[in-house]
């Protein structure tokens, strides 16, 4: 198995082309949401547009996945009017880069699936007896700690903090945070995400925020995002222990 064969520009083309449309290059990228949104309001708003192409009934989904897929269609087209590319050009570029990507690709699905079998082997029951039987828990800074952390360091062995947080969440957040201490069941759900996104940051299972870009930009060092960003996540992981810790018990 080796890289396919693209056609591309010369690094002098690019760089030219970098400098001839500037910051138009987002243009397409950012047509994607703003297309979304105006279609889900405009179809949210004129019922008779949504009866008419959906039919009766709640369609909320395919809403969005329609308007997504329109202002994808969008973007793309601004996209090959700005380059001057053919319209096989996008389906290249495509291949080069999950070429680029490889097994990354699929990483996210399989995390996902992973985390729906922990939760179904109760590993977060599990964790609740760990935690209550070889942790002070009765202590609410320290309660609020090991959710914190144990978000983070979860988000970081599994690499996708929704597959962690109905484990943590599970094991540490409903019983000790919001049944034990009687914190706010929503304040923990916001900022346990968040405290799993500190996670998010520092490992490279999470493989499509860290180690996909620096494929894509074809760093030498493959950890570099990852190092970039360790004192961020870590000085957010410590400004969310506090911020759950003052917040969820108002």
């Amino acid at each position: 198995m080796r890289l396919g064969s693209y056609h591309q520009r010369t690094q002098e083309e690019k760089t030219a082309s970098a400098k001839r449309l500037g910051n138009k290059l987002f243009f397409p990228a950012l047509a994607i949401p703003v297309v979304t949104v105006i279609g889900v309001l405009l179809f949210n708003n004129l019922p008779s547009w949504q009866v008419a192409l959906f039919g009766p009934g709640n369609h909320a989904t395919l809403i969005t996945l329609f308007s997504m897929t329109v202002g994808t269609l969008i973007g793309l087209a601004m996209a090959i009017r700005m380059t001057h590319e053919t319209v096989a050009q996008p389906m290249q570029e495509a291949r080069r880069l999950l070429d680029s990507v490889g097994w990354a690709f699929i990483l996210p699905q399989i995390l996902a699936v992973l985390g729906l079998l922990f939760t179904a082997a109760g590993v977060g029951t599990s964790i609740s007896w760990l935690t209550e039987h070889y942790l002070a828990v009765d202590n609410r800074f320290i309660a609020v700690a090991v959710y914190a952390i144990g978000m983070a360091v979860l988000t970081m062995v599994m690499g996708n903090a929704f597959a962690a947080f109905p484990i943590v969440t599970a094991g540490v957040g409903i019983p000790i945070l919001v049944l034990q201490h009687g914190g706010n069941p929503a304040v923990m759900a916001a900022i346990g995400m968040f405290s799993g996104y500190c996670g998010t940051l520092m490992t490279p299972m999470a493989a499509n925020f860290n180690i996909v870009p620096a494929a894509l930009l074809e760093l030498p060092d493959k950890n570099a995002v990852i190092k970039a960003q360790i004192p961020t996540g870590i000085l957010l992981l410590i400004v969310n222990v506090f911020l759950l810790y003052f917040l969820m018990f108002l």
